[in-house]
């Protein structure tokens, strides 16, 4: 969940809160509220919170998966509690490894540290308070605290996906920086009255246009089709393996940030989800080299929208075979829709366009933020221009794509 979307709504800090930027995540805020640093031990406590501010009931399988089975490490996770012992806030930054034109940069480190690994920089996720609680400077204490814990692990930057109307607070009121938005594009599969009813959001010509979409969107997978035909096969792929490894090393040399792609984080984040609700295909060439793969996620029973996740492909032979294959199985799958976001001004977002996606309203855009900790690393300075990222919705905290 993108920082600042778990409160319900706009959240003000409201308060001075205690303690310093740079010292120990830990202390007594007013009215009684420790702040601590959280672990594994306190993620059954975690989970009964997300459940609580989220409405949900997954908290238990969610959670642990989320904060502590990422091969990139264990997320950062702050809490504030009672005098009594109980959690009635939560702040979570999770640490994502960041190849830079290719390069893992190490990060500071020695012998008598462990084994350095590669440069992590931070995302911010879950940030959920008790609704009771809310606009009592729980969150600035949380945020300013978390940022410290980052920047003392060696992230040099840290970024966030918040919504419209808690922005303006990490901006104005936590250091953080604007460095851009991310929009939801759409490709309507099936002109239904599902599609009909989903593009009416986006305005009444967009839901009038809806069966000229479709034709428009058919005529711009037939182009993908002929792109890719004969150059690439598309299969399932139950799980990837190390294939994949070399191949988006070899994409990332291209652009000054991206995650690393590799099996086992492609694993975690995708196949072995809480929700099973992700598919992915692997494209490969004739010799039987892998050239590309998609992950896409299936809607849920009674949803029309499903989205397009992840899509790499070694050229862009390869990306339109993934990409056709993704719309494919949603197509195939029941979906009117298919979505994915993408960061204004990217590249991604140039794909989505030639490939037949509509835009959404012009306001129809959440904030990218950034927290510099580091300034002069080559990181934060990547972090300030995000439309150069390689970013689809797989690099987003969320587990679920809404």
């Amino acid at each position: 969940m993108s920082a600042g979307e778990a409160t319900g709504g706009p959240q003000a800090p409201g308060g001075t809160p205690g303690g310093t930027p740079g010292g120990n995540p830990a202390g007594t805020p007013a009215g009684g509220i420790r702040v601590r640093v959280l672990g594994a031990d306190d993620r059954p406590a975690q989970a009964r919170l997300y459940d609580r501010c989220f409405a949900k009931s997954d908290g238990a399988r969610v959670v642990p998966w989320r904060y502590d089975a990422n091969p990139h490490g264990a997320a950062v996770t702050l809490g504030a509690q009672t005098p009594e012992g109980e959690l009635v806030a939560g702040y979570a930054c999770s640490p994502r490894v960041v190849l830079h034109h290719g390069r893992e940069l190490l990060e500071p480190g020695g012998e008598a540290d462990g084994p350095r690994v590669g440069q992590r920089v931070g995302q911010t996720g879950d940030v959920m308070t008790d609704p009771d609680l809310r606009r009592t400077g729980i969150f600035s204490r949380l945020d300013r605290e978390a940022m410290a814990r980052t920047a003392e692990l060696g992230w040099p930057v840290v970024f966030g996906l918040p919504n419209q109307a808690s922005a303006h607070i990490f901006v104005d009121q936590l250091g953080w920086r604007s460095v851009g938005h991310i929009r939801p594009w759409t490709f309507v599969l099936h002109a239904d009255a599902a599609s009909r009813a989903e593009r009416l959001r986006a305005g009444r010509l967009a839901a009038a246009a809806v069966p000229w979409a479709y034709l428009s969107g058919a005529r711009r997978r037939g182009k993908l089709r002929e792109r890719a035909f004969d150059a690439v096969s598309v299969v399932p792929l139950p799980r990837f393996d190390s294939e994949v490894d070399a191949l988006a090393r070899s994409v990332a040399e291209a652009w000054p940030w991206m995650v690393r792609r590799d099996a086992a984080y492609l694993n975690w984040r995708f196949v072995d989800a809480p929700s099973g609700r992700f598919v992915a295909q692997g494209a490969y060439e004739a010799g039987g080299e892998l050239v590309g793969y998609c992950v896409v996620q299936l809607p849920a029973a009674g949803e029309s929208v499903g989205h397009v996740v992840d899509v790499l492909g070694a050229d862009e032979v390869a990306q339109a075979g993934a990409l056709e294959a993704a719309l494919g199985h949603l197509h195939k799958a029941g979906a009117s829709l298919a979505r994915a976001h993408a960061i204004a001004g990217s590249a991604w977002e140039r794909t989505l366009r030639a490939a037949g996606f509509r835009p959404p309203k012009r306001r129809d855009q959440k904030p990218v933020i950034a927290h510099l900790n580091h300034p002069d690393h080559p990181l934060a300075r990547a972090a300030l221009a995000p439309e150069r990222w390689f970013f689809t919705d797989g690099d987003r905290d969320d587990e679920l794509i809404r």
